[in-house]
This record gives structure tokens, sequence and C-alpha cells, in this order.
């Protein structure tokens, strides 16, 4: 069993149980975006927003054993660490998929990686500790595109084309229509054409059929709209 993930913003025990309940059916986890890199903080003490309980920051409280975990960056994760990491295996089983890298699973599918989106909060936020101009993708990242064919793509935010057709529930999501990063990902969609499309981003579930391309929202960890989701065969 493949399963895509949505944003899990750190909430590793959220995600250790859902692996644990599954662990000896589920060979691979692909993951769009907000994973929740943020190795600086990794000890310091923090509020639970929901329990308000005081907890220590664990960067690397994953317990997927031979599960293999492949994420994309969002755009809430420590982007200054993750261009400075000599090697995209994190933690045991656990991948980092830059901008423009593939992945071909053992039914010869390719995946295509391409993480980053806008901040809405980031005049809240303070750059070089906890925001980056490296979030969002930029033409480099569409320059360093590998020429093959894609099957897949995992995202972090979505194509213009699949945008239009979410409904928000909230002004503050719909603020995110701001975003060179889709229009990018427009220009990604057009070139490969991929029969699969999975992203996160906007806290909610949808699947549409755009472009002949199928594609599907998920939500973040531990909401009550769906964060995961089976692979597509």
């Amino acid at each position: 069993m493949k399963l895509v993930f949505g944003d899990i913003h750190g909430e590793f025990a959220k995600l250790n149980k859902i692996i644990n309940r599954r662990r000896d059916s589920i060979d691979m986890i692909l993951q769009c975006g907000d994973w929740g890199y943020w190795p600086k903080f990794h000890g310091t003490t923090y509020v639970d927003r929901v329990t308000g309980k005081v907890k220590i920051e664990n960067n690397y409280n994953v317990k997927n054993g031979k599960t293999k975990i492949y994420f994309c960056d969002g755009n809430h994760e420590d982007h200054e660490s993750l261009n400075k990491l000599e090697s995209n295996e994190i933690i045991p089983n656990i991948f980092y998929m830059k901008r423009g890298t593939t992945l071909t699973l053992d039914d010869g599918r390719v995946v295509l990686f391409i993480g980053g989106a806008s901040s809405i909060d980031k005049e809240f936020r303070t750059p070089g500790y906890d925001w980056f101009p490296e979030e969002a993708i930029t033409q480099q990242d569409i320059y360093n595109l590998p020429d093959m064919k894609i099957d897949i793509v995992i995202s972090h935010t979505c194509p213009r084309e699949f945008y239009n057709k979410l409904k928000f529930r909230n002004n503050f999501v719909a603020l995110k229509v701001n975003d060179s990063s889709m229009d990018a990902l427009s220009y990604v969609l057009n070139k490969y054409k991929p029969p699969l499309w999975y992203f996160a981003h906007f806290h909610l579930f949808k699947q549409g059929y755009d472009s002949n391309c199928r594609w599907t929202a998920l939500s973040y960890i531990g909401s009550s709209e769906r964060c995961w989701i089976e692979l597509r065969k």
C-alpha cells in the first residue's frame, strides 16, 4: 500500500498512530509539503495550540520503521536548513525531495516532486528565522525541471486551474490566490500533462478532473477532513 498525505506540520505523533495501525501494509508514503522540518527548534519547548500544554519539540520523532517517506517542501519549513542538507535522507527512510526531483515507483510510474508556496502569514513571521523567501517556486526551479514523462505530481500548492475549482469556507484560505507558485505549477501541468496530481496547503479535501488530470487536495493531519488517501493505481 502506498499512501499520500497532506500537511503534517510536525505533528509526528499523529502520523505515527496512522502508520502503526497499518504498519504491515504500508510500504511508502508520499507527502505534499508542510512536513514540519524545523531542526533549529529541536529540543525547545512550546505551548500546544489545542491543549494548551507545554511540549518539547522533537523534529525527528517519526516511527516509520521500514515505511519509506518522501516529502516535498511546503511554505512552512526551514528552507535554509533544507538547502544545506548534504543528504536528502534526513533520518532513516525519510527523504526530502527537492523541487524537480523524481521517484520511480515499482510499477514503473514516475513521480515528480515540486514543493513550495507563498505564506499569507509571513507578515507575522521573522525572515531567516521562521520565514524564508525561498518558500515560493522560482524561475530557476522551472528551468531545472527534468525532460521526461511524468505520471504523478506531488506538490504543496496547486496549478491555478485546480484552485479555481476549490470551494473555501473562509476568506483566510481564499487569500492564497495571490501566489505566483500556482502559475508556475500551471506551467508544470501543461508541460507534463500528468494523469494524477496530489497537493495540500489549503487544509481541505476535494477531488476533481482538469486538463486530463485527476487531482486530489488533501487536508492537514488531525483535521475532520481527509488528510491521506491511498495512491491511485
